[in-house]
């Protein structure tokens, strides 16, 4: 190899961020030695699946499986990253062992934050957690969401869908900060005429009265159920890199190309990308893979690698409705309707920013990516 040539790689991470890295490390001629570290057991899987059809899929297991890695890295899986020493070049691990590297990509991602640290508290963040709340739902139990988000509203629409009465609890509209008034009106419809329950309310807590777990609402009125779940956002998993400078308000801000200096990647849900709004955590399935595959270039090629060139894409199923969008959200104001029309039928939808930019959302409406990447650029 040259004498710039990176001998060693590690990538702290083994979900879709960490694969992709890997895999298109492979991809821009990295032969040396590679590394993921993972601190689930499990290979790499679908964490969109997991809120979605893995829930509901009853003795099929498999919605959430990838294919098979063909990076031929070593993988030492079951095992956390507990720090990160710089002048030294080595990742260390809670099992006492270091690796050295030349190069690292730190794709961590991130948990689920929580309301409290009562045990019936349920998330749904790892596969683990999504089947313990599979085996949960099998008898039909009582649910309480509390997270009016798109994961929150995925899970409220498969516990609903499992035959368990299902109450949503959200700080206003459910999805509006996610979609924007309109379309969050759309699935909340969806959603009541299912049957969901919604509460808006300012605040909630989880406390234990009586030997049991209970939602306190902002106005003292308690919620009771067999299962609380929660789905109030995410923490990134930035601890294990505490004393190396690397990180800012909980996140590590990365250049164009996801880099924080040259030997240095960051990708997925810890990382902080330069957007037109500023240093912005994008995470969603979608953009970690787009940045995994920009920033291992870069490891691998420096200047010469092209910088991320993102068009964000969100997509949601739940209360028997399929959403896919590209641009920036949340969505103020009115759509134009490019086909179909209002009332619930399959739609092609087109929103235009005030900066120039535009967004185009297919609901219940086959389309292929790029013809929707299109529709969205027309927008403009």
């Amino acid at each position: 190899m040259s004498a710039g040539t990176p001998a060693r790689i590690v990538v702290v991470g083994n979900g879709i961020a960490g694969l992709t890295a890997a895999d298109t490390l492979r991809e821009a001629g990295f032969d040396g030695e590679l590394t993921i570290v993972g601190d689930e057991p499990h290979p790499a899987y679908s964490r969109p699946a997991l809120s979605k059809a893995l829930l509901l899929d009853g003795d099929d297991v498999s919605s959430h499986e990838l294919p098979p890695a063909c990076h031929g890295a070593t993988e030492r899986l079951g095992v956390r990253a507990s720090g990160l020493l710089l002048d030294r070049r080595l990742v260390t691990l809670d099992d006492g062992s270091a690796l050295p590297y030349d190069r690292v990509v730190l794709a961590t991602g991130s948990r689920a934050r929580r309301l409290s640290d009562l045990p019936e508290e349920l998330t749904l963040r790892g596969l683990d957690d999504a089947l313990l709340l599979r085996s949960r739902l099998a008898g039909r139990p009582s649910v309480v969401v509390v997270g009016g988000g798109p994961l929150g509203m995925e899970i409220a629409s498969a516990c609903l869908a499992s035959g368990c009465r299902v109450t949503l609890v959200s700080q206003g509209l459910p999805l509006t900060g996610r979609l924007g008034p309109y379309l969050a009106g759309v699935f909340v419809k969806a959603a009541l005429d299912l049957g969901l329950t919604v509460i808006e309310t300012g605040s909630a807590r989880l406390e234990r009265r009586g030997g049991s777990a209970r939602v306190v609402l902002d106005d003292g009125a308690v919620l009771t159920a067999e299962i609380l779940v929660t789905a109030v956002g995410d923490i990134p998993n930035t601890e294990w890199l505490a004393g190396t400078g690397l990180t800012a308000e909980g996140a590590v801000p990365v250049d164009s190309r996801g880099l924080v200096r040259p030997d240095i990647a960051a990708v997925g849900d810890l990382a902080a990308l330069p957007t037109p709004n500023g240093l912005r955590r994008l995470p969603f399935w979608n953009s970690a893979i787009e940045q995994a595959k920009v920033a291992a270039r870069a490891l691998v090629r420096g200047d010469d690698a092209p910088p991320l060139r993102f068009q964000p894409y969100f997509w949601t199923e739940q209360f028997g409705l399929s959403l896919k969008a590209v641009g920036h959200l949340p969505l103020e104001g009115e759509p134009t309707y490019v086909d179909g029309e209002p009332g619930g039928g399959p739609a092609l939808l087109r929103w235009s920013h005030d900066d120039g930019t535009g967004v185009a959302v297919a609901l219940n409406y086959r389309i292929p990516i790029p013809r929707l990447r299109r529709a969205a650029q027309a927008a403009a």
